[in-house]
């Protein structure tokens, strides 16, 4: 490789593994432990890697002795090809994670699965009619939740699954577990609906909603609960004394919402920048209230936002394939990738050292970071 060819590689070319998939990425999710990361494709299939880099950044940095310039050498060898399963549904498959490096994925089945860190099935938690449409799990309630996008059933050990009893039916396209998993988070046609999952399971509050949200996301202490909205915007509620407000005006689906433990902060894919608010002035009567501006305004929206574990750092995907990363509350940015194919999915592993992301292309990639970088 020429020296000019190494100074065009972007920081995805020098930090990131990446492999291509016959389809595009859906979703994706780190295990409990960190040590591995699935994607789901629209072709069924899930792929798993393990997050441990073979050539880490740390190993490939040099200081010149000349003028004490850092550079970082690309990578030499390939890497670990990426363990893939068995087609597993007609579409892209629910997945969640479960247990301390494994999964849990929804079949066309019907069943709730444990997928292993090595790509086997084992063995079936849930087994319900219809292909499985929902799922997650509570490592903490040990609860597990799936749907086949008309009735929700809810786990606490194999075999035992309970059928919610639900008023008006409706379709059910997404689950979320509260982080101590005593409520449940129920998204489909007719809105929102959370129950709580102690006792006797039963509905508690009901969000009723004129558009279909796509996304949920419980805050970090479970007091709040951000829910994407695909005709552009989110609904947001709390949990402590009932308010409930629509932040609307999103030129583009709002496919993914995220929570920044560190800045008690939410943010939200769907516009032509970061949009994040501040929960010390949440924006339930008005999208001004609390405003972060972060990161630079552009032409294309932003398709995805992670926000980063350990620091006030959020990370964003765009159509065009950009990926940023920027300090909440500034402008500033750190590019990571300039263009590619779209962005569906990005997320940190829970040590902030990991990038994993995805594209409608099938890149499925994780792009680890110098321990340096984020000071």
């Amino acid at each position: 490789m020429n020296q000019h060819a190494i100074q065009n590689l972007t920081l995805f070319d020098l930090l990131a593994r990446s492999w291509r998939r016959p389809s595009a990425i859906a979703d994706l999710c780190f295990s409990a432990d960190g040590s591995t990361v699935a994607f789901t494709c629209v072709d069924g299939t899930v792929t798993i890697a393990a997050t441990a880099d073979q050539e880490p950044p740390e190993s490939r940095i040099r200081v010149s002795n000349d003028l004490g310039q850092t550079s970082i050498r690309p990578r030499e060898k390939l890497p670990a090809p990426l363990i893939a399963t068995a087609v597993l549904g007609d579409g892209d498959v629910p997945l969640t994670s479960y247990l301390r490096s494994g999964f849990l994925v929804g079949t066309a089945a019907g069943e709730a699965a444990h997928l292993t860190a090595s790509g086997d099935v084992m063995e079936t938690l849930i087994k319900i009619d219809g292909p499985m449409a929902a799922i997650d799990h509570s490592a903490r309630a040990a609860l597990t939740a799936v749907s086949n996008g008309q009735d929700v059933f809810l786990s606490r050990g194999r075999g035992d699954s309970v059928r919610l009893r639900r008023g008006v039916p409706s379709s059910i396209d997404a689950l979320a577990f509260s982080p101590g998993g005593r409520r449940l988070a129920c998204a489909g046609e007719n809105g929102l609906s959370i129950w709580t999952t102690e006792g006797d399971a039963g509905p508690i509050r009901e969000i009723p909603l004129t558009v279909h949200p796509i996304s949920i996301r419980w805050s970090g202490d479970g007091t709040w609960l951000a829910c994407g909205l695909d005709t552009g915007g989110f609904v947001l509620a709390n949990m402590a004394d009932g308010r409930t407000g629509i932040v609307a005006g999103f030129p583009s689906p709002v496919r993914a919402v995220a929570w920044s433990l560190q800045e008690n902060a939410l943010f939200a894919s769907g516009a032509y920048r970061i949009a994040g608010w501040s929960m010390t002035a949440p924006p339930l009567d008005g999208e001004a209230s609390g405003a972060l501006e972060t990161g630079r305004t552009g032409l294309v929206p932003v398709e995805t936002v992670a926000a980063h574990p350990k620091k006030n750092l959020i990370a964003a995907g765009y159509g065009n394939g950009r990926i940023t990363i920027s300090q909440i509350g500034a402008r500033d940015e750190l590019l990571v990738r300039p263009l590619g194919n779209a962005i569906t999915a990005l997320a940190w592993s829970g040590d902030g050292r990991h990038l994993a992301v995805g594209s409608v292309d099938g890149t499925a990639a994780i792009v680890t970071f110098p321990a340096q970088m984020f000071k």
